[in-house]
């Protein structure tokens, strides 16, 4: 089997419209390969994740955002939130571009993120209900467990109301976590 190669490079400034527009594009795909054109569960402008859902995911106290390359080519990106203690840190979004699927290039991004932050205890993520590429990657290939299933009788505690289910994306989510010491 092929070693993948990845590297983790600091967003620039240059290059954070690509890389809200290949989120945004990221999550759509899933989406629409679970739904076709009629998913409802889009937040603006017919997106899975807002604009505004990304900014203040990569604005956020604390917050490290990195392009995922691979032989020279953005592949994907990721945004940490990194909490030095109690060293309790999120995967906050993670994605690889569609085209880039099953190359090992997310495996490779995750162990290279891991290596990053060798003092994280426990990292913690979530992804909606549909996505099952994304479940089945955190918990087979990275050994997440599920935590937490939000959905509209058991929300997420730490959504401001504003955020409540029904508002913008989708209120059905998985909650994981990975415990690593």
């Amino acid at each position: 089997m092929k070693k993948t190669n990845v590297t983790l490079v600091p967003l620039t400034k240059d290059d954070r419209e690509q890389f809200i527009l290949d989120n945004q594009w990221a999550f759509k795909y899933g989406a629409m390969m679970e739904f076709g054109e009629r998913d409802h569960h889009f937040e603006e402008d017919g997106e899975i994740i807002s604009r505004k859902t990304i900014e203040e995911s990569i604005d956020a106290p604390n917050s490290e955002t990195y392009r995922i390359i691979s032989e020279g080519k953005k592949v994907g990106g990721v945004v940490l939130k990194i909490n030095k203690e109690p060293h309790h840190n999120d995967l906050d979004l993670f994605f690889i571009h569609p085209d880039e699927h099953s190359k090992g290039l997310g495996y490779a991004a995750w162990c290279a993120i891991e290596a990053l932050h060798p003092e994280t205890e426990v990292w913690e993520t979530c992804t909606p209900y549909f996505e099952k590429r994304n479940i089945h990657f955190y918990v087979n290939k990275c050994g997440f467990h599920i935590i937490e299933f939000y959905h509209e009788y058991h929300t997420d505690p730490n959504l401001p109301q504003e955020d409540a289910p029904g508002d913008e994306g989708p209120d059905e989510m998985f909650r994981f976590i990975k415990v690593m010491k």
